[in-house]
């Protein structure tokens, strides 16, 4: 397993994050405690989760799950670099109420214990923001946080989909405070969708935020999905189906999987490989429902994509371009 140093904080994580999105909602407790353990048996030790995963009435069930494995013992706790994520509105979706969701000190103050209560762990290394909060002040946020790390309930404070001037707000507004502040940030990344280039990724250089790109086969559009539909009959489906009935994505998708088979390598695999090789990218977030799905992600760890492939690969799928401050004088 390849290792790094998270954005400028002293923790060591995997190249590769596991996500949780899935345990609960697809996958079932024993699969996905034997997926966890196989994550950890292959050295990744950077789990990520957020408090709303489960879904629906089951909000919360993907946290329980992994506090059940941490309550199995044998150093799984201490082996691990756990991120949650608040933000989500926790309450019934048949009762939801005020100050449920969003990040206001309230909030922050009633997600924090009830996540540790279902990770069944006394402290978070990474507490998320999901999302901007535009209606609460970023010193309140800041306030809130500033009291969970005195207390020992966490560690450290990232994003999530935070665009670049929030990143750099938020962190302006910790320094002023004597914080560290953001110290990661999760967004959308991967070949087709590149747009965080422009400004997120820059931000999070500039201030040494470590970047965990989620979403890295896009919805499975990277994964090999056309060769699926001609081999096994496996049709897409929600955003995948209506990307792909956009014949232009359709086009560049079949390019990509075409010269991909050309070079006899896995487009998932090298979709994962090709993020590994972006500046200022810690490790994207894998979020495997079976123990295959997993071998398959770890195999990335392995490619080493060639100058030209990388080269082939911007053809396909061209970046947004140069960021506005090339265009400094």
């Amino acid at each position: 397993m390849k290792y790094t140093q998270l954005g400028r904080t002293g923790l060591e994580v995997s190249r590769l994050v596991l996500g949780t999105m899935n345990f609960g909602p697809q996958t079932d407790e024993s699969d996905s405690h034997a997926i966890m353990d196989a994550a950890l048996a292959a050295g990744i030790n950077y789990f990520d989760t957020a408090n709303v995963y489960g879904w629906g009435e089951n909000k919360g069930r993907t946290e329980e799950i992994i506090g059940t494995w941490f309550a199995e013992g044998g150093g799984r706790r201490d082996k691990t670099v756990l991120a949650t994520k608040v933000y989500g509105n926790m309450a019934l979706d048949s009762e939801t109420w005020p100050n449920h969701h969003k990040l206001s000190a309230v909030n922050i103050r009633r997600a924090v214990d009830a996540s540790l209560k279902r990770l069944q762990t006394d402290y978070i290394d990474i507490y998320q923001f999901h999302h901007v909060d535009r209606s609460t002040p970023v010193d309140e946020i800041w306030q809130a946080i500033e009291v969970l790390i005195q207390q020992g309930k966490i560690l450290y404070a990232g994003s999530s989909n935070f665009p670049g001037w929030k990143i750099a707000q938020a962190n302006e507004a910790a320094a002023r405070r004597g914080m560290v502040g953001l110290v990661s940030e999760q967004c959308l990344y991967n070949l087709a969708e590149r747009r965080a280039e422009m400004e997120v990724i820059p931000a999070a250089e500039a201030y040494g935020l470590g970047v965990i790109p989620w979403s890295p086969l896009h919805g499975g559009l990277l994964g090999g999905v056309l060769k699926k539909e001609a081999t096994a009959g496996r049709r897409a489906s929600g955003r995948s189906a209506e990307a792909l009935a956009d014949s232009t994505i359709r086009a560049q998708i079949q390019s990509y999987e075409d010269l991909l088979d050309k070079h006899g390598l896995a487009p998932g695999e090298v979709a994962l490989a090709w993020l590994l090789t972006r500046p200022g990218v810690t490790g994207p977030i894998v979020g495997p429902r079976t123990a295959d799905q997993l071998d398959s992600a770890l195999r990335a760890l392995d490619l080493d994509l060639s100058a030209e492939l990388l080269t082939e690969l911007d053809a396909i799928f061209p970046g947004p371009g140069p960021s506005p401050e090339a265009f400094a004088w």
